[in-house]
């Protein structure tokens, strides 16, 4: 019986097991910690991505380049603009774009997105403006999470996906349609 007893004592005091013991309760934890980490970065760089292509397509309504447009479709010039900055992360398809010519800076309050049932905007059309008009640009963009676990916790409702918006408010800068063509 004494010899069971010291035997028992020194199984006590090795510590062999001990580190792969502790990493089993650590490592789920930590990996859906890294995993977390990694989701919510990527809707970082995804929502800084529909920035950029929303101020990129603003300059193009700013410096007067879509109203002066000759292949006969500035919408479609604002959405090559849009989806050429953001097509790393989003789904060209499913950026929704209203452009809206304002009567002033101050009408800004009137002009509150709306979306319809499923989340989708209600856009309400594409109007880029003329020389010196005040122009708003709002893109939305549903970004859906990968991870379950990060869905419940940053998603919006039982979607578990979560809106980039971006509005631009502008005034469009005088141009001169004659004057690019060479024509005076």
């Amino acid at each position: 019986m004494r010899k069971f007893i010291n035997k028992f004592k020194e199984f006590q005091r090795k510590e062999g097991g001990a580190t792969a013991v502790e990493f089993a309760f650590v490592a789920v934890p930590f990996t859906f910690l890294l995993l977390g980490i990694v989701e919510i970065s990527l809707f970082f760089a995804a929502s800084n991505l529909m920035h950029g292509a929303t101020s990129d397509a603003a300059r193009l309504v700013k410096t007067g380049q879509i109203q002066q447009d000759t292949s006969g479709d500035p919408q479609a010039l604002f959405e090559a603009a849009i989806c050429d900055h953001a097509k790393v992360f989003a789904d060209c398809n499913k950026i929704q774009y209203e452009v809206i010519t304002m009567n002033n800076f101050g009408a800004f309050g009137n002009y509150d997105p709306s979306y319809d049932e499923n989340g989708d905007l209600s856009s309400q059309g594409f109007n880029a403006g003329g020389t010196n008009d005040t122009v708003l640009i709002r893109t939305s963009y549903l970004y859906e999470f990968a991870l379950p676990f990060v869905k419940q916790i940053f998603g919006e409702g039982s979607s578990g996906k979560k809106r980039i918006e971006t509005t631009i408010v502008l005034q469009v800068e005088p141009y001169d349609l004659e004057e690019e063509g060479g024509t005076t």
